[in-house]
């Protein structure tokens, strides 16, 4: 009897080691799945963009970029991180939301469209959706024409969340899969480093600004979630 017990236990040790990669490591326990990665919720919440902001942005690209275009419609290659350098979400999107430029003396001379972006993304990581992610938004010099804005709701780089961080990966995840055209996933202070590639198009030479969001640290995490796109850095 107790020879049958022992062969009994023997047998349920192969059975549960059997689907074990090494044999001498068996775990008899179930290892639990790794848990599903929060699914991206999107919120709608339009900026005004009518026929005026139309308007202004063709004017823009045929002065900027020297194309004569029928619509606003653009290819998305490029995806730009961006931080408001505003410390709350209404005040952020109100600075996005009118068609015509306030303030800004630093680009009132080159257009009086007034600045946009397709996402903005609040501290806790709530993404929200300006305007169709495939019409041109006045976001980033010598690139809009290709690029997808993202801006984050933050003062400045220290200000930025781990939610905020999270909600750009699965941003990102989803834009890429949306558009497969998408090549390069920069921060808006790499974008001068990308007028060695063919994507970029401003004709005013002098047209030139410094930034500095969203910053190293931030670029440096959202990379590393998305590292398998293959999402290609601005040239060195």
């Amino acid at each position: 009897m107790k020879r049958l017990l022992l062969l009994a236990s023997f047998a349920l040790t192969l059975t549960a080691c059997a689907t074990q990669t090494e044999p001498t490591r068996c775990q008899t326990q179930p290892i639990a799945p790794p848990p599903a990665s929060k699914k991206l919720k999107i919120v709608d919440k339009p900026i005004d963009f009518g026929p005026k902001r139309v308007a202004l942005t063709k004017a823009y690209i045929k002065q900027h970029y020297g194309k004569d275009v029928h619509d606003i419609t653009i290819t998305p290659k490029v995806i730009v991180l961006h931080y408001t350098a505003i410390g709350s979400l209404k005040d952020s999107f109100n600075a996005l939301k009118p068609q015509m430029l306030r303030g800004r003396k630093d680009i009132a001379k080159a257009s009086a469209l007034n600045v946009s972006a397709h996402y903005l993304v609040d501290r806790d990581g709530t993404v929200y959706r300006l305007m169709p992610d495939n019409h041109m938004a006045r976001h980033v010099i010598g690139l809009n024409y290709n690029a997808i804005g993202v801006e984050n709701v933050a003062k400045n780089a220290n200000d930025l969340t781990p939610a905020q961080v999270q909600a750009n990966i699965a941003l990102v995840k989803y834009l890429k899969r949306k558009y497969p055209t998408i090549q390069y996933l920069i921060g808006h202070h790499e974008y001068r480093r990308m007028e060695k590639t063919p994507l970029w198009l401003e004709k005013d030479k002098g047209y030139r600004t410094k930034k500095y969001d969203p910053g190293v640290k931030f670029m440096k995490e959202v990379r590393s979630g998305v590292k398998w796109l293959g999402l290609k850095e601005p040239p060195k």
